[in-house]
């Protein structure tokens, strides 16, 4: 009986919450790893073990302790599929990709160079460890570089470490922190690729290759790549689709992944597809175990937990039909989704969460199906530089695509964080104070074009104040009266939204100074409204302490 067998699974952050889910609902007991005690999804192990994920030996140990009551070894979302085969072939479980091929989709240089000697496409790419960076720039290779160019991280994930060299300035800055990204100190660094850019999940299953989730990709604010979201089905024309497809299968081939499952990032660009990186796990960002179970109803962690167990997986095999995909080492399939499901995340300018705004509300819109809110009461925030510095998430279903992507977009625009004042590094950011590496970055909530924003800037000498108490809506400059229904920030609210919104939760307040106001609500939207307001509010409260103290 499956309840007397374990599932070992790697992690417990809210990643593999599907994974947990699924393996109780197979009948399985739940033995989770994770070097952090206080991991989200602890509390639902059967078994909980405090072990560090890069410790391979320390996890075939524990594998090795379960004996003929362990059934397989998982993961999602996370970097360690390459340790989920090595333990899987110590204990001699033949449900998994080899460690070799697991490998070969770990570390990027092995990765690309598989994908080289069997012609699929990705860029060029050369390799940068710790310490060579001084020694690649002596010998005149930074003058051999094209720009932009792309530098990683040879073995992480979540972006981190990610970012766009948009010129000789911005190498050495990018590269070294790269390489402290990196857990063996190695970068690479690759060939920018323009063109709209795609997730995809796949099972590698008896040869075959069944696509289950297709989604396009929402990246934004060089030079880092920071994803704002996914929707799925695509929209992309079906014979680009089936392009990308057909790239994907023969990376997968390149790179000897044979059982289980594996994920995309890919783009198309003016030469067709090329892949950014194929993984040999379930994609991370709320894509394998939310979005797409939601636009499919196919559960696709319970199916590939299946496989990875040594059954066979029933629900995918009955509902995939079969592509029109040539040329390719496998048979393609796909199980199709019948609804929409977007995934958007929020975002903040850094600081100190005070509060937290929004909730109740957020969970009110229709189609929403979930959120997830990472910044709390005392959290310290930034504007991510890497996919996990994200504020929180809304995951939408719904019939179309517009239902599902106002719905994700709407419960996003609903949160806000306010902020302490005085802070510098709020301070810092509503100065639009940036590095010399980072032109650019952070980028202004608001966005104006140049001869908008000359406008703007040249009206404010003659703004008036805004009273003590009073609403700041009705004094909007006139030059942003045209675009301020229209014209949203980074978190999906207009312009007159965001100052409803301000008037709302803070009726009452000292003074504003025109410039300082409404310079802050362009650049830091809600959060530098409040700010300034709370800021006044500490200078003024700050003058009447001071003249409390030299009045005794």
């Amino acid at each position: 009986m499956m309840q007397n067998k374990s599932v070992l699974i790697l992690g417990a952050g809210l990643m593999q919450k599907p994974s947990i889910e699924a393996a109780k609902a197979l009948g399985f007991k739940t033995v989770v790893a994770d070097a952090n005690p206080n991991a989200v999804c602890v509390p639902f192990a059967d078994r909980f073990e405090p072990i560090d994920l890069k410790n391979k030996e320390a996890l075939v140990t524990l594998a090795q302790s379960l004996g003929s009551d362990l059934a397989g070894v998982f993961t999602a979302g996370t970097d360690f599929s390459a340790t989920v085969s090595y333990v899987a072939e110590k204990c001699n479980l033949p449900f998994q990709h080899s460690y070799e091929a697991a490998l070969n989709a770990s570390d990027k240089i092995l990765m690309r160079t598989r994908f080289k000697e069997a012609g699929v496409p990705s860029p060029n790419f050369t390799q940068i460890s710790r310490t060579e960076i001084a020694s690649f720039i002596a010998s005149g290779k930074l003058d051999e570089l094209t720009f932009p160019s792309v530098v990683k991280p040879v073995d992480n994930m979540g972006a981190r470490g990610c970012r766009m060299i948009r010129s000789k300035e911005e190498f050495l800055p990018a590269v070294e922190e790269a390489v402290r990204a990196s857990r063996t100190g190695r970068a690479i660094l690759e060939d920018y690729m323009h063109g709209s850019e795609y997730s995809i999940d796949a099972v590698v299953y008896h040869d075959t290759l069944t696509i289950t989730g297709f989604a396009d990709r929402h990246i934004y604010y060089e030079p880092y790549f920071i994803e704002m979201g996914h929707t799925m089905p695509t929209e992309a024309e079906e014979s680009v689709k089936l392009e990308l497809i057909a790239c994907f299968a023969r990376g997968i081939k390149a790179l000897g992944l044979t059982c289980g499952v594996a994920k995309a990032d890919i783009k198309y660009t003016d030469k067709g597809p090329m892949i950014g990186e194929i993984a040999a796990r379930l994609s991370g960002g709320y894509m394998s175990g939310w979005t797409y179970p939601y636009a499919s109803s196919l559960n696709l962690t319970k199916q590939a937990l299946m496989i990875a167990t040594g059954q066979e997986p029933e629900d995918l095999l009955q509902h995939r039909r079969p592509l029109a995909v040539h040329d390719v080492p496998f048979g393609i399939y796909e199980v199709p989704c019948a609804q929409v499901s977007a995934e958007r995340a929020w975002l903040s300018v850094p600081g100190t969460v005070r509060a937290v705004y929004g909730a109740e509300q957020a969970a009110a819109v229709p189609f929403v199906q979930d959120t997830f809110l990472r910044a709390k009461e005392g959290s310290a925030v930034v504007f991510p530089r890497n996919n996990v510095e994200k504020c929180g998430n809304a995951i939408s279903r719904a019939p179309s695509r517009e239902l599902a992507v106002n719905a994700s977009q709407m419960c996003a625009a609903t949160f806000v964080l306010r902020l302490e004042a005085p802070n510098p590094e709020t301070d810092a950011f509503l100065a639009g104070k940036v590095l010399k590496s980072e032109k650019g970055f952070p980028p202004s909530l608001f966005t104006l074009d140049e001869a908008l924003r000359n406008s703007f800037v040249a009206s404010l000498a003659d703004c008036p104040d805004i009273p003590e108490d009073s609403p700041a809506l009705p004094l909007l400059p006139s030059v942003l009266e045209s675009i301020s229904g229209t014209l949203e920030d980074c978190n999906h609210r207009t312009l007159n939204q965001t100052l409803r919104l301000f008037d709302t939760l803070c009726p009452v307040h000292p003074t504003l100074n025109a410039k300082r106001f409404w310079t802050s609500v362009i650049r830091g939207g809600i959060q530098g409204a409040l700010y300034v307001a709370d800021e006044a509010q500490y200078q003024r409260s700050q003058k009447t302490s001071h003249h409390s103290r030299r009045n005794k």
